[in-house]
């Protein structure tokens, strides 16, 4: 007991900037390599600015490295992002100077690397990038600004001893400081931020998990003392969120090592009102009652469920940071040059052009809807890996045609449908028609958002090949259903019903029960649809998507609305899209090739020039000829 009490009495002695610094010597150590940190260190040098002995980065300095667009205006907010995040673990030091120190937790946490410090950590990211956006009204303004001379003349001052911070390593900064007040040779921590308590935070498995590496576990409880107080009264005003998901849909595609530069010279007036349009949606997603600002009850529910991918595209441009254009390993000896090429650590630099995204775009399907739909489809997947199988405004408007272009395709595909919403009450006689194949209308319209034009954007990832389906239908556990406007949702395949795809002659339907070959008496003759369902008619002029909110079919209902609606909409467009390369595509080739075979072979099937022989062998054999035999006795 005595010695438990004298541990937690030590723990709580140690000072949050030690503490801080010892996590990012772990960092620095664990998180990267030899040559990695080298890289770091002259990109984070050769641009920082310095004031009163102390070298750190600025907002332009920042945007003008990772080359933010300022047509989109995201760049004050990565900044926040980032002096919250080089704060890490510890929220009362934030808004942090932007020191090597405070950009190497940066770093880290936005490229995911921590997963060899932080064992527990990489599920909660998604809360600390939430922190790290969320404001606090006596905030809003102090992240947007220049560290003041007095902020800094502090940091400096609690320094005991000099520390040469243009040559010193981490390890032999932290050898140097032993006896002084500790402090990183790598940078600076905030050390009297102002209003602490109001600061102050609920616990998070990545702090948890870093504190923990540090055996200060003890430290951190007694620095988060109203634990529970602050992030569920917290948001992100939707201002802010809409221009970081454009930022977002522009990075979506971005490789390692390429120059976010390229994709920013597309942003015209056109494109960023695209963008705009996208990002609308997906706000919608968050506040569908036109909040002021998104929070964290919901930002949990809706990330994990629809846009798990949402900030991969942050990793690779972080990932900047780790290659010096100033380091030239082509000059380096030969001796040593086999170990440089080994590490992972130097991308390669792009030089030829690159494969286009899409090998051209649809009617529905561009780059914007493209980064959208990587949201919750791995990037590796489409980016450059999607073939158009059938187009609509290309290849007409019927079922035959989806069976001409689609079949045979060995991999997974992409449906999208557009459309316009019909009236509560049909007019004419086509959209009568199709409403009289349909149970009668129980729901209302799904939620227009911004649209005031009734336009909707559905969709289906379907995750085996296509084929006519008669008794069961198709599909598997990866089966997604989706709308992408004018709400992002994303719709997962359940298991208490397997009706995932069904392809007949009634037409497309997904999460709908296979049609009946025979209308049964007493029962009703409309078309079965699903309580979360996607149907496409027989003629592909018309398609429903239905959501009823008690679930229980082929896919789970929305984790976020409760509401039951169903749009009816006529269809404008529709594109199946194959998620392949090359190999996929000479597979379908080859197939059709040999189906073509096989059908020529069968057509060419002719009778011998002794046609009466022939007969007679037929005859023999008992198949032609009217001599009503049944049969004998082999005695």
């Amino acid at each position: 007991m005595g010695q438990g009490h004298s541990d937690e009495h030590v723990a709580r002695n140690v000072s949050t900037e030690q503490l801080s610094h010892e996590l990012a010597l772990r960092f620095a150590k664990k998180c990267f390599s030899p040559l990695e940190i080298t890289h770091f260190k002259d990109v984070f040098r050769s641009l920082a600015d310095e004031q009163g002995g102390i070298q750190y980065w600025k907002e332009e300095t920042l945007c003008r490295f990772l080359v933010i667009p300022d047509a989109l205006g995201p760049g004050p907010l990565i900044y926040q992002m980032a002096t919250y995040l080089g704060a890490f673990p510890f929220p009362s030091l934030a808004p942090s100077i932007l020191t090597i120190e405070a950009m190497l937790k940066v770093v880290v946490i936005m490229t995911e690397r921590y997963g060899t410090v932080l064992k527990r950590g990489r599920a909660d990211r998604n809360k600390l990038l939430f922190r790290s956006l969320a404001v606090f009204d006596r905030r809003m303004s102090s992240v947007y600004e220049k560290p003041s001379q007095e902020l800094l003349d502090s940091v400096r001052d609690e320094k005991s001893g000099k520390v040469d911070t243009s040559d010193a390593v981490l390890e032999e900064a932290r050898s140097q400081a032993a006896g002084q007040e500790p402090r990183s040779a790598l940078g600076f921590a905030i050390d009297k931020p102002a209003n602490d308590e109001d600061e102050e935070e609920d616990d998070d498995e990545l702090a948890l998990a870093a504190l923990e590496s540090l055996d200060a576990i003890e430290v951190f409880k007694f620095d988060q003392r109203a634990a529970d107080t602050k992030i569920h009264h917290a948001q992100i005003p939707v201002d802010n969120f809409s221009r970081l998901l454009m930022l977002l849909l522009v990075i979506a595609p971005l490789d390692s090592q390429e120059s976010l530069s390229k994709h920013a010279e597309r942003l015209t007036p056109t494109r960023v009102e695209s963008l705009r349009q996208v990002a609308d949606s997906i706000l919608w997603s968050f506040t569908p009652e036109q909040n002021a600002g998104i929070f964290y009850q919901s930002f949990n529910k809706i990330i994990p469920t629809s846009l798990p991918y949402m900030f991969d595209g942050l990793n690779p441009l972080f990932e900047h940071f780790l290659f010096s254009k100033n380091i030239d390993l082509s000059k380096r000896k030969r001796s040593s040059a086999p170990a440089q090429m080994t590490s992972p650590t130097v991308p390669h630099t792009i030089d030829a052009p690159l494969e286009p995204l899409l090998p051209r775009e649809g009617e529905i399907l561009n780059l914007d809807i493209l980064s959208q739909i990587s949201f919750f489809i791995k990037g590796n997947n489409l980016f450059r890996r999607l073939r158009p199988l059938y187009l609509g405004a290309d290849a007409g408007f019927s079922l035959g045609s989806i069976e001409q272009k689609v079949f045979n395709w060995r991999a997974p595909s992409i449906l999208l449908v557009s459309g316009t919403r019909l009236p509560h009450t049909p007019k004419g006689t086509r959209e009568r028609s199709f409403a009289d194949t349909l149970p009668t209308k129980r729901f209302p319209n799904g939620v227009s958002g911004n649209n005031s034009h009734g336009k909707v954007i559905f969709g289906a990832y379907i995750d085996v090949p296509w084929k006519h389906t008669y008794k069961e239908a198709i599909g598997g556990s990866e089966m997604l259903l989706f709308q992408l406007s004018p709400l992002h949702e994303v719709f997962h395949a359940s298991t208490l019903s397997k009706d995932y795809l069904t392809f007949t002659k009634s037409g497309v339907g997904f999460g709908c029960p296979p049609p009946r070959a025979k209308n049964i008496s007493g029962l009703s003759s409309h078309t079965a649809l699903g309580p979360v369902s996607l149907m496409l008619d027989s003629s592909l002029e018309f398609g429903v998507f239905t959501h009823d909110s008690t679930g229980g079919g082929s896919f789970h209902p929305s984790a976020t609305r409760n509401s039951d609606w169903q749009d009816r909409f006529e269809i404008e467009n529709l594109e199946i899209w194959g998620c392949g390369g090359d190999e996929e595509a000479e597979r379908q080739r080859a197939a059709w090739a040999f189906e073509e075979r096989e059908a020529e072979a069968r057509r060419s099937v002719k009778m011998g020039k002794d046609i009466e022989a022939d007969r007679a062998l037929l005859e023999m054999a008992g198949l032609v000829g009217g001599h009503g035999n049944t049969g004998g006795s082999m005695g």
